[in-house]
C-alpha cells in the first residue's frame, strides 16, 4: 500500500511533535517532514515527494496566505489549513480556502483535544490525496475574478410563490469553492436553503459571513429554533446535526448533537432524511463535491419521496466521491456540472423544467 505523504508546516515546535506523532500512528499516513516557516519549508520541498501539505497561518518571517499563495502558482499541491479558532484566523483559513486550500481544521486545544483534531485530520489528509487540484485552482482562479456587484439583477422571479418549497445542498472536500459559486446567483426569491458541508466548529460561522458579504441573499449559520425564510441560506453549524422541523404550516431548524452519521457532524444524510420526511415533493435536493458517501442515501430519500434531485457531474468536481455513491445508487434526476446547477434550479423554480 502507497502511504500518503505529508509535511507539516507549523511554527509551533509542539504542534509539529504532536502532529508528526500521531499522524505517524496511521499506516495509511507517512510523514515525511516539517517546517518551523515557509521559507525552511521551501527549501525542503524541493528535495523530496509530497502528496499533502498541512499549513498554519500565523508564522513569523513570511504568513500561510502569503506561502498559499507562491505555492499555488509554483509548487502546487493539496493544503489542508490547521488554524486555531480566532476571528482573524478563521476569516484567514477562509481566505486561504479561496486560494486554492483544500480544507481547514482546527489547531489542538480549546474544546478540540489532540484525538479529536488528529482523527478529523487524518479524514481530511486522505481525501486530499484525491482531490483533483487542477480543478480546484480553476475554480479558485474564476471566483477571484468574478466580483459580486458587477452581477446582473434578475427580477423576473419576484412573483414565484416558494413558501412552499426548499432546496437542501450537501458538500465536503472542495465544497467551500462549491457553494460560493453556486450560492453567489441564487435568487433573491429562491425559497429557504439548507447547507450543510463538512466544517468544524467556529469555522462555520464564518464561512456563512463570508458568503454573506459576497451574495445576493442573507447567508447565516444556522440557529435552533429559527424559522425558515426564502432568500435565506442556512448553513449548519460545525460539529451539530441540522434537521427540518415543521409545526402546522411553520417550518423551523432543530440543531442538536448526536452520534456521527458516515462518520460526519454535521452529516448530509441527516439532513436530507430529515427533509424528504418533512417536506418530500416540494424539495430540491442537490449533491456536491465530497470524499465518501455521506449524502447518498439521503438523495435517495428525497428521491423516493417526491423531490426532484441533482448530483455533481465528475468533470467538475474536485473529488468525485459523494455525487458519485449518489448516481451509483440512483439517486439522482441529473447530473450537472457546478456551473449549471444555479441556472437549472432557477429554471425549475419557474416551472420552465
Amino acid at each position: 500500500m502507497n502511504k500518503t505523504k505529508v509535511f507539516i508546516v507549523d511554527d509551533s515546535a509542539i504542534v509539529r511533535e504532536i502532529l508528526t506523532d500521531r499522524l505517524s500512528r496511521d499506516p495509511r499516513i507517512e510523514v515525511v517532514g516539517s517546517a518551523i516557516d515557509p521559507y525552511v519549508a521551501r527549501d525542503k520541498l524541493e528535495k523530496i515527494e509530497v502528496d499533502v501539505i498541512t499549513l498554519d497561518i500565523e508564522m513569523p518571517r513570511m504568513d500561510g496566505l502569503t506561502f498559499l499563495r507562491q505555492l499555488m502558482k509554483y509548487f502546487p499541491k493539496p493544503v489542508i489549513i490547521v488554524s486555531s479558532l480566532a476571528k482573524s484566523s478563521s476569516q484567514a483559513a477562509m481566505e486561504a480556502l479561496e486560494l486554492g486550500a483544500v480544507d481547514v481544521v482546527p489547531k489542538p486545544g480549546g474544546p478540540f483535544s489532540v484525538e479529536d483534531v488528529v482523527d478529523l485530520l487524518i479524514d481530511r489528509i486522505l481525501a486530499a490525496k484525491e482531490a483533483d487540484l487542477g480543478k480546484l485552482q480553476a475554480h479558485s482562479q474564476r471566483l477571484q475574478q468574478s466580483s459580486p456587484g458587477n452581477r446582473i439583477q434578475k427580477s423576473y422571479l419576484a412573483g414565484l410563490k416558494t413558501t412552499n418549497q426548499l432546496i437542501t445542498v450537501g458538500a465536503s472536500t472542495g465544497g467551500t469553492i462549491a457553494l460560493e459559486e453556486i450560492f453567489r446567483d441564487w435568487g433573491m426569491d429562491f425559497p429557504p436553503t439548507l447547507a450543510v458541508i463538512h466544517m468544524p466548529e467556529k469555522f462555520t460561522a464564518t464561512f456563512a459571513s463570508r458568503l454573506n458579504d459576497l451574495c445576493e441573499v442573507t447567508v447565516k449559520e444556522a440557529e435552533n429554533g429559527e424559522t425558515l425564510f426564502p432568500g435565506t441560506i442556512y448553513i449548519a453549524p460545525g460539529n451539530y446535526h441540522m434537521m427540518l422541523k415543521t409545526q402546522g404550516t411553520e417550518r423551523f431548524l432543530r440543531i442538536a448533537t448526536g452520534p456521527k452519521v458516515c462518520n460526519q457532524r454535521p452529516a448530509v444524510d441527516t439532513m436530507f432524511n430529515s427533509v424528504a420526511e418533512q417536506v418530500g415533493r416540494n424539495c430540491i435536493g442537490v449533491l456536491l463535491t465530497g470524499m465518501g458517501k455521506d449524502g447518498a442515501q439521503g438523495l435517495l430519500k428525497i428521491k423516493n419521496a417526491g423531490g426532484h434531485t441533482i448530483a455533481q457531474d465528475e468533470a467538475s468536481s474536485i473529488v468525485w466521491g459523494m455525487p458519485k455513491e449518489a448516481i451509483d445508487l440512483g439517486a439522482s434526476d441529473c447530473i450537472l456540472p457546478l456551473g449549471k446547477i444555479t441556472e437549472y434550479i432557477r429554471k425549475r423554480l419557474s416551472n420552465n423544467l
